[in-house]
């Protein structure tokens, strides 16, 4: 037993308490703590944890994302082919052995049983040139797998980008919009001051009132998009559902270093292209396979007997050839569906080579578009509305202007800013959907 001292009414006095108790208070009370600390430490690190960059988001993608594994899980089944392909026959050998009892007694009952045996091998040729047409369709199948990786990955990187571009969009929308709420809170509070010395009226009061309530709105409103793109980020990188990154980058493209020219000559060799040419190829392979397996496969075979007369021993070797004659069944199932394969294969190719260059062409006309929108944008309209944002504000700190003009020119810049981070946000998504169209770089 311990003692310790405990304050009633009565007095001090001294209660015996079991020494187990003290040891299950301090554990509780170092596990409490221990939490504690765990917390603090966890709530720092994620509260300084750094935002993501775009190259790490290709990172994480390219390890975690699900579609790429898939695609990638698939190279192991094409090297199996193509290994199976590249021995010198298609066909294993086979050894085959018999053991038979001869009853070498006369008719008088005498003489013994003797053991006769044999063992041989036997091996199956191809005729039709199926071993050829089957090395290459394999070699051609491993070649569009990897064509198919190739271009999978393309896609991945264009999503993880497109979503991190959405995200960066909406931190500097943000940014923008609070910086507007600032100045309008400002001017509110100026109309305040204003109402309350009788300088103006309560309706301007109110509209001022009005105005900062819908910046607030839509500050909360654009936070809610921006919660739901992360998510969406987060989704695509495979990161845990309480992990929602932040980000960290430019909206400007990096320069471009390509002709229209340029794009149109990748675009015909871009991965997903050269995989529907490999798998055409493979396509006619196997067709030739399927006709190949028409004519009849030649098994010869090897063979040594023992045999036991009554007072010596043969031993006699054989060679047989067995050569199926291809009367009834002539592989007609095998041959329409290598060519309805080689059929698909050639429409699904021929489709997506008109396709590409469409698209690629379609694109380069819409990023010039763009780039000629932002550059009147960045150059003559929003310098001039910033000029007056702040001419307007001193005018009205003067009284020579009332609340309702200056309310009008901040929205002005507001939507001329707003309409700046759009085309910065649609002149890069639609710059990285060209690339990934024209399979650039290479």
């Amino acid at each position: 037993m311990v003692y310790l001292s405990t304050l009633c009414a009565s007095g001090r006095y001294r209660r015996p308490i079991p020494l187990s108790y003290v040891f299950v208070f301090l554990i509780e009370f170092v596990r409490r703590v221990g939490l504690l600390l765990i917390g603090t430490v966890f709530y720092a690190a994620s509260a300084t944890a750094e935002p993501l960059t775009l190259e790490q988001a290709w990172q994480l993608a390219e390890q975690a994302n699900p579609t790429l594994l898939s695609t990638q899980a698939r190279l192991d089944a094409a090297q199996g082919e193509f290994k199976d392909a590249r021995a010198p026959l298609w066909n294993n050998p086979e050894i085959f052995g018999e053991v038979r009892e001869r009853d070498s007694s006369g008719a008088g009952g005498a003489g013994a049983n003797n053991l006769e045996g044999g063992l041989g091998v036997s091996q199956t040729f191809e005729t039709g040139g199926q071993q050829r047409a089957r090395r290459a369709a394999a070699q051609q199948n491993l070649a569009a797998t990897e064509q198919d990786i190739q271009e999978t990955r393309r896609q991945i990187r264009a999503k993880v980008e497109a979503r991190f571009v959405d995200v960066l969009s909406l931190q500097q929308r943000i940014q923008s919009e609070q910086e507007t709420l600032r100045l309008i809170e400002q001017a509110s509070q100026v109309v305040k001051k204003r109402v309350a010395a009788g300088e103006d009226s309560r309706l301007e009061g109110n509209l001022a009132k009005v105005e900062a309530e819908r910046a607030q709105n839509q500050v909360a409103l654009l936070s809610e998009r921006l919660t739901q793109a992360r998510a969406e980020l987060a989704a695509l990188l495979q990161l845990p559902a309480e992990n929602l990154p932040e980000v960290a980058g430019s909206l400007e493209p990096t320069p471009a270093t390509y002709t229209l020219e340029n794009l149109l000559e990748r675009a015909a060799n871009r991965p997903i292209l050269r995989a529907l040419e490999f798998r055409e190829n493979a396509a006619r392979s196997r067709l030739q396979l399927e006709r190949g397996a028409v004519y009849p496969d030649v098994t010869l075979s090897l063979k040594r007997d023992r045999e036991r007369e009554l007072d010596s021993t043969a031993d006699i070797i054989g060679l047989s050839v067995n050569v199926p004659l291809p009367l009834f069944r002539r592989n007609a199932t095998g041959i329409g569906r290598a060519v309805t394969e080689l059929t698909q294969t050639q429409i699904e190719r021929q489709t997506a080579n008109r396709g590409a260059r469409a698209q690629v062409m379609a694109l380069w006309q819409q990023l010039e578009n763009l780039r000629a929108r932002l550059a009147r944008l960045q150059q003559s309209v929003l310098p001039s509305l910033e000029e007056n944002l702040s001419l307007s504000t001193k005018s009205y700190e003067e009284g020579e202007i009332g609340l309702t003009q200056l309310l009008l020119v901040n929205r002005q810049v507001l939507d001329v800013r707003r309409d700046l981070l759009d085309a910065r946000t649609a002149l890069r998504l639609t710059k990285t959907q060209l690339e990934t169209a024209a399979g650039w770089p290479g």
